[in-house]
């Protein structure tokens, strides 16, 4: 997801100079380091509510992060370029609209938002439980809501749609060896994560061309504060 994320940022708005990018719920840095990575000469920093994942993002990323909240953000008005958030608003204990009132104020006018979430209510399942989702989206839903928020140039699409019925037929059809013990997000045999990575980045090259796929078990959407 990470490639996806980075992609549509550059295609809304490269980061400039000196500018400020705010990881939203940076977990251990992972996302966070590949930000400091694809923008050099920008200043990226995280926020987790998670310490102990917090303090493991900061030796990871060797970027500053915060101990926060993303229902409200220990963050001056207008001080980012950008925000990103993975799957971080479909957490519980997470208010999904405050947390975009709160992205709003927090990104400066002309500020873009890139936001990565699971998609359709009707795949919950024992991995959400797992890891403490309690929504899924549509991209109608997603759009909605960055409305709302007060977002506009909104654009909401699909991606993951090469796996997705692999996706379907684990979680939903009952092909889930083990599913009672937690998510089935794990390292799988060389070739079979090898064959994952490409089915990745030849939907990242489709949509870097312009292509909407119909699709998928993500939802990705970008918006700009006016």
């Amino acid at each position: 997801m990470h490639a996806q994320m980075l992609g549509a940022l550059g295609r809304r708005r490269p980061p400039r100079k000196g500018e400020r990018i705010l990881d939203a719920g940076c977990g251990t840095g992972g996302f966070l380091a590949g930000l400091g990575e694809r923008f050099p000469e920008t200043e990226p920093l995280g926020v987790e509510i998670d310490a102990a994942a917090g303090t493991v993002a900061r030796e990871h990323s060797r970027r500053p992060v915060c101990i926060g909240s993303v229902n409200a953000l220990p963050f001056a008005d207008a001080r980012f370029a950008a925000i990103l958030s993975t799957d971080v608003l479909c957490h519980e204990g997470v208010d999904e609209e405050e947390a975009l009132r709160q992205f709003q104020r927090c990104l400066a006018p002309g500020g873009v938002l890139v936001l990565n979430l699971p998609a359709y209510a009707w795949l919950l399942s024992w991995h959400d439980t797992a890891v403490h989702n309690v929504r899924r989206y549509s991209a109608a839903r997603v759009r909605e809501l960055l409305a709302a928020a007060g977002f506009t140039a909104i654009r909401t699409g699909y991606w993951n749609t090469l796996l997705f019925p692999l996706m379907v037929l684990r979680r939903k059809l009952g092909w889930r060896k083990g599913a009672s013990h937690g998510s089935d997000v794990a390292e799988l045999p060389a070739p079979v994560e090898a064959a994952f990575r490409l089915a990745v980045r030849i939907e990242a090259a489709l949509v870097g061309l312009g292509l909407r796929l119909p699709f998928g078990g993500s939802v990705l959407a970008t918006a700009v504060k006016p």
